[in-house]
């Protein structure tokens, strides 16, 4: 099994971050060390530290399939605002069952379904 390396956009909020890094998981946090920059350097530091994309915002769809950004791959939570306690429980059981299927995807997870989309190939 790989071990898993996130990193967490900074519209992730700091309670599911704890949770994860309580969790054992490889958790960098963009709020602690670089909050406020692009999109495209959130991407940067995803993809030259080799770590998995954690964030809710839908804009870095366009970037990964428009643009083919080069990613190790991105998790995007589309849960709901209330219930935000059992995000971790929701991503904790997706983790822990589909490990093997996160590298290289785009990766939903909603409260009824997770879809896996393979990612473009990057433009070099």
């Amino acid at each position: 099994m790989m071990e898993l390396r996130l990193l967490a956009d900074e519209n992730i909020g700091a309670p599911l971050v704890r949770a994860l890094r309580g969790a054992g998981i490889n958790v960098a946090y963009v709020a602690e060390f670089a909050g406020g920059i692009t999109d495209d350097e959130v991407l940067e530091i995803a993809r030259t530290e080799k770590r998995l994309l954690l964030t809710e915002d839908k804009d870095f769809g366009e970037l990964v399939f428009r643009l083919k950004r080069d990613l190790p791959g991105v998790i995007m939570l589309r849960l709901p605002m209330s219930g935000r306690e059992e995000h971790f429980d929701r991503l904790r059981m997706v983790l822990g069952a589909h490990t093997d299927k996160l590298s290289g995807r785009y990766t939903v997870i909603e409260p009824d379904r997770i879809r896996f989309r393979p990612l473009p190939v990057a433009k070099r």
